[in-house]
């Protein structure tokens, strides 16, 4: 059995052949640790949705938070979801959820992609997002793709209709695709507002596990902004073994990065409900059918034998808001803007006068950089950003990544066994190194 947090490679998940989708379950289906100083989670693999690697928790020495973070804006920002009724499509009791009337009005809107290339096949999930086709789901379920491979998009209904990348973003693990020929008939998802969950919110997962078009599962948020990093899939490498970012059997897993060179760091949504390889790019929706999460990864016990791992009630979702806004990029231009703060960083902790605290230590700053404007000093240990608090170097990236580009934020650093407020306003990362 690999070590705790050791990268374990994945076959390409093959699947039956298509059938009708199957009726709606309604019942209940059921952070990853690398070893650090603080955290621990013995023998836990975590691995993509569909199979891409992951890692979370844990020390992350010399992280680079000059390289991209994902834009982020309110979900009122972009036109995408059900235009102005994105309000509930299910009237709700949160203390006993109407889990069927919530599957059957969510199920039109989520949809299963199959990417094939060759011999080799891969399945994924995703969500119509706009009347017009656009369907968002996770880049790694479509990275790769290429001349000779083809993208089939299965509605809730058994209808099938090509597609083609609008756009991907491999630093935020996100992409968007086109359908070809969109019958009129779509449903856009109703698309909520992700910053409103709470710890133990009720939450449903639907998506395309194992090639099981239409499961549902549910279970709760049992934890927000968790840091996740998960090795970016590049569009622009070769996948000469297989497009799905995926080892061949018995072959270790060479992590792949994308064009900045930067990892998928997500400040994610944990939750309980049931995921399992293919539910890559399916919706995490409220109790009242409004989505708040992609849900895009899984931790899974270490195993020996070469096969994928299932659900252990630990699964991962990127947040809506930041979806919205890197697919309304993406639609509009084919990529999404990143922004930018400037600093290199390790683990750290810091006295604040009464108590030592956890937080991102600042090791290096660029120059001409938000950091630098803000008055960041090498030493300094971040342990807030806006009053969230920041208790390592991971956590600091994440919570960067889910800002927009001109977004102010406080930094509350721990220097000299005092607070002080700093207050950067990130740019774009262009902008700041041109």
């Amino acid at each position: 059995m690999p070590a705790a947090g050791a990268p374990t490679a994945y076959p390409p998940l093959t699947t039956p052949p298509a059938g009708p989708p199957p009726s709606f379950p309604t019942r209940d289906g059921a952070e990853p640790a690398q070893p650090g100083k603080r955290r621990r989670l013995t023998e836990l693999t975590a691995v993509a949705a569909l199979a891409a690697l992951l890692a979370s928790g844990g020390t992350y020495a010399a992280v680079q938070l000059d390289d991209s973070s994902q834009a982020s804006s309110p979900a009122s920002t972009s036109s995408l979801g059900r235009g102005a009724d994105t309000g509930p499509v299910v009237q709700a009791d949160a203390t006993n959820p109407n889990w069927t009337a919530t599957a059957a009005a969510v199920a039109p809107s989520v949809v299963s992609i199959t990417v094939k290339s060759g011999q080799s096949e891969a399945q994924g999930s995703g969500v119509i997002i706009d009347a017009k086709g656009h369907v968002l789901t996770n880049n790694h379920v479509v990275s790769g793709v290429g001349s000779g491979t083809a993208i089939t998009v299965t509605l809730n209904d058994g209808r099938t209709y090509k597609a083609t990348v609008a756009g991907t973003d491999p630093s935020t693990d996100l992409a968007v695709i086109t359908l070809s020929n969109a019958p009129s008939d779509l449903k856009a998802i109703a698309i909520g507002n992700s910053d409103d969950l709470k710890v133990g919110d009720p939450v449903m997962a639907i998506g395309n596990p194992l090639g099981l078009a239409g499961t549902v599962t549910t279970g709760i948020v049992s934890a927000l902004n968790r840091p996740v990093t998960t090795a970016a899939e590049d569009d622009s490498q070769p996948q000469d073994q297989n497009p799905f970012g995926q080892g061949l059997p018995g072959q270790p897993q060479q992590p792949s990065t994308g064009s900045d060179g930067n990892d998928v760091v997500t400040n994610a949504i944990q939750t309980s409900a049931a995921i399992n390889p293919g539910n890559s790019g399916g919706a995490l929706v409220n109790a009242s059918g409004q989505l708040v999460g992609i849900n895009s990864s899984i931790a899974s016990l270490g195993s020996s034998s070469g096969g994928q791992s299932g659900s252990i009630g630990i699964g991962f979702a990127i947040p809506a808001n930041e979806a919205k806004s890197i697919a309304s990029q993406l639609i509009s231009s084919g990529k999404a803007e990143h922004a930018f703060l400037g600093v290199s960083l390790g683990d750290g902790t810091a006295s604040d006068g009464t108590s030592q605290r956890a937080g991102a230590e600042i090791t290096q700053i660029s120059a001409n950089t938000p950091a630098a404007n803000a008055g960041l000093q090498k030493g300094d240990v971040v342990v807030a950003v806006d009053g969230e608090r920041v208790d390592s170097a991971l956590s600091l990236v994440a919570n960067i990544r889910e800002r927009a580009v001109g977004d102010k934020v406080t930094l509350r650093v721990l220097r000299d066994g005092k607070q002080v407020d700093l207050t950067a306003t990130l740019v774009a990362k262009a902008a700041a190194t041109s």
